[in-house]
């Protein structure tokens, strides 16, 4: 009995589907624009996203210019964008904003285009062209609609999106700075320190850099090593001023009263 009912169910359901398929491809070759308008409109209410996506656009450039061809146009984006294919979407929502700037979605949609980019930002071991592109946009929406109550939202993307990119600069640093190769790494945090002032990891950097100088120092020829003892010095005094609590100040003692005997001999 179970068998059966179960059979009769599968049954019911391709038929079902047939016949929703068969309805959609008469849509697809319909010449009726305004039942593929209300169709679309379905779909998308249904968020069924692909078919709600086909409609509209067959149907863009039929309703260009009026009040239905502006609903298509911000739908086409969130289909997109429900899709998860955010560059596309990025792409569709600046669209919008630009062809109907006076719209009441323009600042949604600007919006939108900036956070399309902050979802595609890879992690941070990977290329950040992305994320450098989603930093760029968001500034810009904030700087278009400074009164925006979105603003503190994208600012606070902001700041995600260039913590990740501080990580992805003190690991390089650091992976120079485990190959020994000091040289590379001195020059990668001092890039850090320049591009991201405002580091929470400004007390490690120094640590690291007065570790690295004087490694550099150790492994340079002698008419090097002077000046490099001397930074190794400066980078602990930086850390002593800074942060004269720091747990560093007192492991790092060692190497910095060992430089200034290097000098002094």
């Amino acid at each position: 009995m179970f068998q059966k009912i179960t059979f009769l169910s599968l049954v019911a359901i391709l038929l079902l589907t047939a016949s929703c398929k068969s309805t959609y491809q008469k849509l697809l070759k319909s010449t009726d624009q305004d039942a593929k308008y209300e169709a679309a409109m379905d779909y998308y209410d249904n968020k069924d996203y692909t078919r709600a996506l086909e409609l509209f656009d067959l149907l863009q450039a039929f309703y260009r210019g009026n009040a239905k061809g502006e609903e298509i146009s911000y739908r086409m984006a969130y289909c997109y964008y429900h899709l998860e294919d955010y560059i596309v979407a990025s792409y569709y929502f600046k669209r919008h904003s630009q062809t109907y700037p006076l719209s009441d979605k323009a600042e949604e949609c600007m919006f939108m285009n900036a956070y399309c980019y902050y979802l595609d930002s890879p992690k941070y071991s990977l290329d950040q062209a992305n994320t450098y592109e989603a930093i760029k946009e968001l500034q810009a929406f904030v700087n278009m609609f400074p009164r925006s109550q979105r603003v503190p939202e994208a600012n606070n993307l902001i700041d995600d999106l260039r913590a990740k990119l501080e990580l992805k600069d003190y690991n390089l640093a650091m992976l120079f700075y485990r190959m020994r190769d000091y040289m590379a790494a001195i020059t990668s945090f001092q890039n850090l320190l320049k591009k991201f002032p405002d580091t929470e990891r400004r007390e490690e950097v120094y640590r690291y850099m007065t570790l690295a100088y004087f490694e550099f120092a150790e492994r340079s020829i002698p008419e090097k090593r002077r000046e490099r003892y001397e930074s190794a010095i400066e980078s602990y005094n930086n850390l002593l001023y800074q942060y004269p609590d720091s747990q560093y100040v007192k492991t790092l003692a060692d190497v910095q009263e060992r430089a200034r005997k290097k000098l002094s001999n």
